[in-house]
């Protein structure tokens, strides 16, 4: 019986060439992205936004027209102020534009919000929302009207009546501190999208 012939080396199909080295790298380097924080935003927003109420309807209720009340060895005074600028008592007698500002910011952060992949900047931002939130509540709210109401501060701290530093309450607060935190963050080289913007440099270079 006859057996067939071994294929020649010129029939034998070539083996599948390996991946580039540039392509395996490539895909590796392709991380999946963190989750998005929005909820995060929403949930600092509306924790601080609470307290910045509440804490200025306490003080309304407890301290307006009375004598500076030391807390904390002196530390901090608390007094009420009705302030008609911004933040720290900035800006006087504005206040209807500094209340169309806070809606811009406000309409700001809601956008970018839902492309938000940092926890850290979903923090910040959820501080900033917070404080223009608590603020231009009492724009709409309290006396004299409509966008023109005056901010309720009640925190003066070291000395009373602002003499050391100007009167603030929780939403100043809270916009300093997420502010401060952003420009942290952008500092670091961390970007709002949860990816790094010395990466990106890097990777254009």
């Amino acid at each position: 019986m006859s057996t067939d012939p071994s294929p020649s080396e010129s029939e034998v199909e070539p083996s599948a060439e390996p991946p580039e080295r540039g392509a395996v790298e490539e895909g590796a380097a392709e991380a999946p992205l963190p989750k998005r924080r929005v909820w995060v935003v929403f949930a600092v927003a509306a924790l601080l936004w609470a307290i910045d109420l509440l804490t200025k309807n306490l003080a309304v209720a407890n301290l307006e027209g009375k004598e500076p009340k030391p807390i904390l060895g002196g530390l901090i005074y608390l007094q009420v102020t009705r302030n008609p600028g911004a933040a720290f008592s900035m800006a006087t007698g504005m206040t209807w534009v500094l209340a169309l500002v806070a809606i811009g910011v406000v309409v700001a952060i809601v956008w970018i919000s839902r492309r938000l992949r940092s926890v850290g900047w979903a923090i910040g931002l959820g501080l900033v929302l917070a404080g223009a939130l608590g603020n231009l509540t009492d724009r709409f709210f309290r006396e004299p009207g409509p966008l023109r109401g005056h901010v309720v501060d009640f925190i003066s701290a070291f000395v009373p009546n602002g003499q050391g530093f100007a009167i603030f309450n929780i939403a100043d607060s809270a916009i300093c501190v997420g502010g401060a935190l952003i420009v942290l963050l952008s500092l670091l080289g961390k970007d709002y999208d949860g990816t790094s913007t010395r990466g990106k440099k890097k990777e254009s270079e």
